[in-house]
């Protein structure tokens, strides 16, 4: 087989076209995942300091 014609089959594969996609599509869920969880982290540990906040000024 020639090498054009190796060249041109390669060129018209569109199999690994797929996956390529939902990786990136993955790897976009995953970051969009980190920022949430990154958030919800920096709110959480603010609802609990201010809880403690609260709880050592009513006790003192």
């Amino acid at each position: 087989m020639k090498l054009s014609k190796i060249l041109q089959k390669l060129g018209r594969d569109a199999s690994g076209a797929t996956a390529v996609e939902y990786g990136l599509i993955l790897s976009l869920v995953f970051l969009a995942m980190i920022g949430a969880v990154q958030t919800f982290g920096t709110t959480a540990t603010g609802m609990w300091n201010d809880i403690a906040t609260k709880i050592a000024a009513s006790s003192g």
